[in-house]
């Protein structure tokens, strides 16, 4: 996940959506590069505002073209595009939680109010009134 607002993707991602989940995917490739030749590095980058860079584009949709192969669902591809949607938006949330300040004297009460916090943007985490 690449924080597309952040200062070491500005200038990429005000000239292009998606330029900034490009400039990550190609700064995880040496990482990744002494792994045994038995394993293939696929990198997916997300950018916090939505975009996906072009061979993570690529690769998820030749997983959901191998997922439909499988179980005949033409919209199996869909839910998975939306599912990582949701996780997009599950870790954004994350980090607007992180964002909140908290004074020294409450730093007993930070884990178990971002645990609190957290667990309210998830749908498991959603409670209705009335309903079990």
């Amino acid at each position: 996940m690449v924080s597309t607002l952040a200062d070491t993707y500005l200038h990429a991602s005000s000239h292009s959506a998606g330029d900034a989940a490009e400039i990550a995917s190609v700064r995880k490739e040496p990482k990744y590069s002494l792994l045994p030749p038995d394993y293939i590095f696929q990198q997916v980058a997300f950018e916090t505002l939505g975009s996906l860079n072009s061979s993570g584009y690529d690769f998820l949709c030749e997983v959901g073209r191998r997922l439909i192969a499988v179980s005949g669902d033409a919209h199996v591809t869909c839910f998975l595009f939306r599912r990582l949607s949701i996780l997009s938006q599950r870790f954004n949330s994350v980090l607007i939680i992180e964002s909140f300040c908290f004074n020294d004297e409450d730093l007993d009460l930070q884990l178990p109010q971002y645990l609190f916090l957290a667990s309210c943007f998830q749908p498991s985490g959603l409670i209705h009134e009335g309903k079990k």
